[in-house]
């Protein structure tokens, strides 16, 4: 679990610099529910996306460990990068794909079409993530739109199932499972870097125990055993 109230500090004093990817269809509210995450704000008014943003957090994270206790408090510097779902920007935000450790995957209940969707971008993310299974939560957003909805809870479960991911209904308006969504990220991440003896397995490493995202767009010559 996460403790955003334990953020304060300089810019090195933290353990971890974990970078999450916002991936889904134009419009299903990434931005939206990045901001909803980090500053407990709601714009219905956010204009596309335009190529690759980012926000920031601090937090203390207190991951299960592999045994299943609890683990020691890990400051975590986490960057969400927010990424354009537009096909014509396609080639420039799968460059990102590699450089995160994790993923949130979203669509939008009251879109058929980018429930469909999703497949497309597991698909993507099997060819361009760091290794073939990389750790993804997948977000029904606007759950707050009960009345437009068009894709059942039971349906989108059945897919989650089917891949493998954990699944939450969130609503960037009213924060609905927000921060349960990226902390499940977050546990899965720590968790399999727990499990990584060799850290070189995670795309981005320095000396010591910090570990890092790899500078945008670059791409890492090791290969993953996942």
């Amino acid at each position: 679990m996460g403790d955003s109230s334990n953020h304060t500090g300089g810019a090195g004093e933290y353990d971890y610099l974990i970078k999450f990817l916002a991936l889904g269809d134009s419009g299903v509210g990434k931005t939206s529910l990045l901001y909803q995450y980090t500053d407990n704000m709601f714009n219905s008014k956010f204009i596309s996306t335009v190529g690759i943003d980012f926000r920031e957090k601090r937090l203390v994270h207190r991951a299960p460990t592999i045994d299943g206790n609890v683990g020691r408090s890990q400051r975590i510097h986490l960057q969400l990068w927010d990424t354009a779902g537009q096909e014509r920007f396609r080639s420039l935000t799968t460059a990102f794909f590699r450089d995160a450790m994790g993923f949130l995957l979203l669509f939008d209940l009251t879109s058929e079409k980018s429930f469909l969707n999703i497949r497309n971008w597991l698909s993507q993310l099997q060819t361009h993530a760091y290794c073939e299974n990389p750790d993804i939560v997948l977000c029904g957003n606007k759950a707050d739109l009960e009345d437009t909805r068009q894709v059942t809870e039971e349906k989108a479960k059945d897919l989650a199932q089917k891949y493998g991911l954990a699944y939450f209904e969130t609503s960037a308006a009213t924060g609905q499972n927000v921060e349960k969504a990226v902390e499940c990220l977050l546990d899965s991440v720590m968790l399999r870097m727990e499990h990584y003896v060799d850290k070189s397995q995670f795309p981005g490493v320095r000396s010591g125990s910090i570990v890092t995202a790899t500078p945008p767009g670059e791409q890492k010559s090791n290969g993953c055993s996942c």
